[in-house]
């Protein structure tokens, strides 16, 4: 796992105040925070994928800058450890499906926002270094944006594409183009209806890259903000395992299991969410150097049944397979595992991008989704306070976040931002309705 420490741009006192009024309403502003001057506020995110760095970030950006607040990230595999830092990072807020994903232009514009805020900290690192040396992952990169191109390889894909681009966000267009133009952005694709879709905007982001980033941005937000204001900030990364909640009672103001797939595992939640698992294997492959044909370098990220996530011309990731109701959280593949995930994956990726065959594989890994149940807007995460099944003496108060399955790249950043308001404000109206529906069907406990 690399490390890093970047300097990031300092926040002003003034500048924060004045956020937090056009965060949250006036009323629940002043309601919620004047009690707490002075007061030092202790927080637990447990988890470090997607989930937890957001709600982190945003504890820290949202909270009033005259009070000393305290997050620890508690998380026994390590940052980006579980699902999120195997995932395939294709950032776009499109469905395959015919209705449209729930509320996409709030969660794409602050997706990318936590994008750039990751970025920064890199830029800021690189340019602060004596040595020269870079500052980068294993991949050289966290947001590599050359869009991300879907060929049509039914007549109901190609339906639902149409919608979708008639009904595009002003932040992310979806052009349809025919093979000919689908080919100059990828050579030798395959589309077998002679439609393709383009998402020139879409974002192919590096989830373990990332991740690493924005917690180090977090710890220099803290740092700046202790800086300028008069209450200190300080977050702290602690590589525990937690085995059940209550372990952590009363030690904090609150605590937010963010834990994805694991949060089912917690005696206090074990059987009564409702989420299902689902393991994904992601194959990485290379381009041997004995072969010429690599992706150019301008070309897109491939959605089809199974997707291409290019990281450089000879270089991709490949997934990614699904195995509903495994227990298995383990990034490390097996041998055995690793074939028959490609025996999977490769005929589909083969039908779209036939060069495939030419490349050899790498490496594989895995995560355990967290799968949210399908509602009236959709598969949508489960957000809201859950301590009224979790302890009968409330000194602590208990949230959830989870369910981000298979689109977690974008949700995480609103979700996380809407949970990080409703803790700050003790209160769960901050979130929507259609996010706290499911605890009405929570199974109880005898």
């Amino acid at each position: 796992m690399v490390s890093w420490r970047f300097n990031f741009p300092v926040i002003g006192q003034t500048s924060r105040l004045m956020h937090i009024g056009r965060t949250l309403s006036p009323t629940v502003a002043v309601s919620s925070f004047s009690h707490l001057h002075q007061r030092s506020l202790r927080y637990a995110v447990l988890g470090a994928g997607f989930a937890g760095l957001s709600v982190a970030w945003h504890l820290l950006e949202q909270s009033p800058i005259e009070l000393h607040v305290c997050i620890d990230v508690l998380d026994g595999v390590g940052i980006g450890g579980g699902a999120s830092g195997v995932s395939g990072g294709l950032l776009h807020p499109y469905s395959p499906k015919v209705k449209p994903l729930w509320r996409a232009a709030e969660c794409w514009e602050e997706s990318l926002r936590l994008l750039n805020i990751a970025e920064t900290a890199i830029c800021s690192k690189e340019l602060g270094l004596n040595n020269g040396e870079l500052a980068q992952n294993s991949d050289g990169f966290i947001a590599r944006r050359r869009g991300i191109l879907r060929p049509a390889v039914s007549l109901k894909n190609m339906s639902i594409m149409n919608d979708n681009a008639q009904n595009s966000l002003a932040g992310c267009r979806i052009q349809v183009i025919n093979e000919d133009a689908a080919q100059t952005l990828v050579p030798n694709i395959c589309v077998p209806s002679n439609s393709a879709f383009y998402m020139p905007d879409a974002v192919n982001v590096h989830p373990q890259g990332y991740l690493e980033a924005l917690y180090v941005a977090c710890e220099t937000l803290a740092k700046d903000m202790s800086a300028a204001g008069l209450g200190e900030k300080e977050i702290n990364f602690h590589k525990r395992s937690i085995g059940n909640l209550l372990e952590l009672e009363g030690e904090y103001d609150a605590i937010i299991v963010c834990l994805g797939a694991r949060s089912m595992f917690l005696p206090e939640l074990s059987g009564r969410l409702p989420l299902r698992t689902c393991r994904g294997v992601t194959t990485h492959l290379h381009l041997p150097d004995n072969i010429r044909e690599e992706v150019p370098e301008h070309s897109p990220s491939i959605l089809s049944d199974a997707w291409l996530a290019i990281q450089n011309p000879r270089n991709l990731y490949l997934g990614s397979t699904w195995e509903w109701k495994s227990c298995n959280y383990e990034q490390n593949v097996s041998m055995e595992e690793a074939s028959k995930a490609l025996k999977e994956l490769l005929p589909k990726a083969a039908a779209v991008y036939p060069g495939i065959t030419k490349w050899a594989f790498k490496g594989a890994s895995a995560g355990l989704r967290a799968m949210p149940p399908l509602t009236g807007n959709g598969s949508l995460p489960l957000l809201g306070r859950i301590d009224d099944f979790i302890s009968q003496t409330h000194a602590s108060k208990f949230w959830l976040f989870s369910g981000l399955g298979s689109r977690g790249l974008l949700y995480h950043a609103w979700l996380g931002k809407l949970m990080a308001q409703a803790v700050l404000a003790c209160d769960e109206e901050v979130i929507p309705s259609e996010l706290t529906s499911w605890r009405s069907k929570l199974i109880k406990k005898g």
